[in-house]
């Protein structure tokens, strides 16, 4: 199998981090134009795994993103949810927000960023999403939030959106339009609007299935009723955290590896590694001869020099990651004891694929 070309964020051109900047204070970008930025009214639009190579295959099944101006842009390493959302909110690398992946180290104990639980239960009383995550969220500007109600006070939310935002919740993915369209005739002029439908379907039946297509259809249903719903002179923004692709294969991390590792911490298609003290070479060497055909094998050193979490990692970042990286380039995830049922799944993301790494940045001025 050949080796697909290694696709690293673009933090000083066509990235999610620019969005939100541009949207809130009308900073330059070169994803958003001036037009857009400057709208009196914005709503951005996030529609979690809506990949650009998925959406460049499936042009057919998407009329109303396809007549929608701008393009690709790269989104975050690791290409997850928890990172990528957390850029696009606070308009920075993970580098200096800190959510450097879906499970890393906090507080004495591997954490899940989404659930903000470790194998001990809820973690907040533990670890304070506040003071993981630092940077204003929504760019430092007044924003409102309308998503499903189940996302409210979590962790997670608190950490990227902030703890104080104003939070509309709705029962129903439809509602996601109506609420949002109520916000702006009340004179709302910035609407962050999230849904997550397409993810999970991509995660439970693969990105090649019928229920994605459907899925994806339904996704260009509502961007076309939210464009026809809005106000004259509304901006609608439409980008995503990340793309996904299938790799129902969970690949054992190799017995050699094992005995230099104190534990495991990512996820399955960026899994860290962390080294026994004094053993990171010989992990890096042994994750190589073990695992290089399948994935992309870095130190913790080469990736923050390559820049991968932008050109600043804090000292609290830095402490989050492993030692050594297993970011797979073939169709297969990397095994973790702390992800008892991640075999369950098809459709997977957080390497630096195309297909993973190409996010739309794409919008309308009605």
């Amino acid at each position: 199998m050949t080796e697909p070309k290694i696709v690293l964020p673009d933090f000083s051109g066509h990235s999610t981090v620019s969005v939100m900047p541009a949207l809130t204070w009308g900073v330059a970008s070169p994803t958003i134009p001036d037009d857009i930025a400057n709208a009196d009214r914005v709503v951005l639009f996030v529609l979690d795994s809506l990949g650009w190579v998925q959406m460049e295959e499936r042009r057919h099944l998407i009329p109303n993103l396809s007549a929608l101006g701008g393009g690709a842009a790269t989104t975050t390493a690791p290409s997850t949810t928890a990172t990528a959302l957390t850029s696009i909110s606070t308009g920075v690398p993970p580098g200096e927000h800190g959510v450097i992946g879906y499970r890393f180290p906090a507080g004495g104990a591997v954490m899940n960023a989404l659930r903000w639980t470790t194998s001990n239960g809820d973690h907040r009383g533990v670890v304070d999403p506040t003071s993981v995550q630092v940077s204003p969220t929504l760019g430092g500007g007044d924003w409102e939030i309308v998503s499903d109600r189940q996302f409210i006070g979590s962790g997670f939310t608190a950490a990227y959106l902030g703890e104080h935002t104003p939070y509309h919740g709705v029962w129903h993915p439809s509602s996601l339009v109506a609420e949002t369209c109520r916000l702006l005739a009340e004179g709302s002029d910035r609407i962050y609007t999230y849904y997550d439908g397409l993810d999970h379907v991509a995660h439970v039946h693969g990105v090649t299935s019928r229920h994605f297509d459907l899925e994806l259809s339904f996704c260009d249903w509502l961007v076309g009723q939210l464009i026809d719903a809005v106000p004259s002179g509304t901006a609608v923004v439409v980008t995503a955290d990340h793309g996904q692709i299938d790799a129902p294969e969970i690949v054992r991390v190799s017995p050699d590896c094992l005995d230099l590792m104190a534990g495991r911490s990512g996820e399955s298609r960026f899994r860290w590694l962390h080294a026994l003290p004094g053993a990171t070479a010989d992990l890096a060497a042994a994750a190589e001869a073990a695992h290089g055909d399948q994935a992309w094998v870095r130190t913790k050193e080469q990736i923050i020099d390559e820049g991968w979490f932008g050109p600043t990692v804090t000292n609290d970042a830095a402490n989050r990651l492993g030692d050594v990286a297993l970011v797979a380039h073939a169709p297969v995830g990397f095994d973790d004891p702390g992800e008892p049922h991640a075999d369950r799944l098809v459709g997977r993301h957080g390497s630096l694929t195309e297909a993973e790494m190409l996010v739309p940045v794409v919008y309308a001025l009605t």
